[in-house]
């Protein structure tokens, strides 16, 4: 059972590591833009970014596997990011925005299997499921706070000051995680038992669950990662003056969602199993890329991405619970949570680029309509080859 303090510190480690990752979203287009960058030069830098975040995905999950002390290597992903946001407020010329978005990249990729394992380390296996929905509710609750407070800052001070404010948030991020060191029991409660890998990268990559999983994950990305810039596309033709405001909506509103779901995703995967949860989530991918198909009012494309926020809980929640499940003692969690990154990059990079030529060639609608028969695909698979793996657990 965790203490209160280990409890409210992993709630605000959370919230304050998604706070600081919202300034590497939408805001880098915008303060580079001011300044006087192309848009050539823009989709080559932001380019680079994905590509080296997808490179890194497997190699710093297995450098994450191999870190006893999972508290040592969420503080140094913490501090590469915080370095990459005060190098990219610093300095906007090429060279040195294409290091942070690098940096960045390596270190978020190291962050989040770290964050993970951490809670994993900290946390008995029958409370597990309910602590990562509470996780994915703060950092849901952190990205919606962090969007309106850089909006601020972006708005009223100036876009530089948004990355400055980013690598600020990593003070206190680095003090929520120092808590949970303090909070424990004792130096190594915070962080996984040393046990040592005892599989191979071979054995790893043949597991049929992992494989089920990772094809889920393929068509989960497939189907969700276009819709948005794509309903931003629409609402921008449809409403110019306000298009901003509404796409912030976009946003925050399934971010709302995923806050106020997960810790009841993590709660029903425990009672009714993870392929449940998973496959109740994933229907609302074919039903939200319908329904953007046809919704043409900006306000009603902003209630249609509520259905963002079901499938984000589900997906959110479900993806770690289902590394650990197939992870067991074999001590390559990371590197699974690596290999579900790098499919998740691939599927998005394909998705928007697909969706892109799509829409232009045929319309939104028919973009709209592709993105649904993959969701469709999702859900079968889910459905046809996901296996259950949720542990048995021993009763008290």
């Amino acid at each position: 059972m965790l203490s209160r303090r280990t409890a409210h510190g992993l709630d605000w480690l959370f919230f304050f590591v998604a706070d600081l990752q919202t300034g590497f979203g939408p805001f880098i287009a915008v303060y580079l833009t001011r300044q006087s960058w192309t848009q050539a030069q823009l989709g080559l830098v932001l380019g680079i970014g994905t590509v080296s975040a997808m490179l890194a995905q497997v190699p710093a999950g297995m450098l994450v596997d191999s870190i006893r002390g999972k508290a040592t290597a969420a503080s140094v992903a913490l501090l590469g990011i915080g370095a990459s946001a005060a190098l990219m407020a610093w300095s906007p010329a090429f060279w040195s925005v294409t290091l942070a978005q690098v940096v960045h990249g390596f270190a978020s990729c190291m962050l989040n299997p770290a964050l993970a394992a951490l809670t994993l380390g900290l946390v008995s296996t029958a409370a597990l499921a309910e602590r990562l929905g509470r996780n994915a509710r703060f950092a849901a609750i952190g990205s919606a706070a962090g969007a309106v407070l850089m909006g601020l800052c972006g708005t009223y001070v100036s876009s530089r000051a948004v990355f400055w404010l980013a690598a600020l948030l990593c003070v206190p991020a680095l003090f929520a995680l120092r808590s949970l060191r303090r909070g424990t029991a004792s130096p190594a409660a915070a962080q996984l038992p040393a046990i040592p890998p005892r599989e191979s990268v071979k054995d790893v990559c043949k597991d049929p669950r992992l494989m089920a999983f990772l094809a889920c994950t393929l068509l989960f990305q497939l189907a969700n990662a276009a819709m948005l810039p794509l309903a931003a596309v629409e609402i921008t033709k449809r409403s110019d003056q306000r298009a901003s405001l509404i796409i912030a909506a976009c946003i925050l509103v399934p971010q709302m969602i995923v806050a106020l779901l997960s810790p009841f995703a993590g709660r029903a995967a425990d009672r009714w199993g993870r392929r449940t949860v998973l496959l109740v989530g994933f229907c609302a991918l074919p039903a939200r890329a319908f329904l953007l198909s046809v919704v043409t009012n900006p306000y009603g494309i902003v209630a249609v991405q509520a259905l963002d926020g079901l499938g984000g809980a589900a997906f959110g929640v479900i993806t770690p619970l289902v590394a650990a499940d197939i992870s067991g003692d074999g001590g390559r969690f990371n590197l699974r949570m690596g290999v579900l990154g790098l499919a998740t990059g691939l599927a998005a990079t394909a998705s928007t680029i697909a969706a892109g030529a799509i829409a232009t060639d045929l319309g939104s609608p028919t973009a709209f309509a592709a993105l649904a028969l993959a969701g469709i695909c999702a859900v079968v698979t889910v459905a046809a080859a996901m296996p259950e793996t949720r542990p048995v657990l021993a009763p008290a």
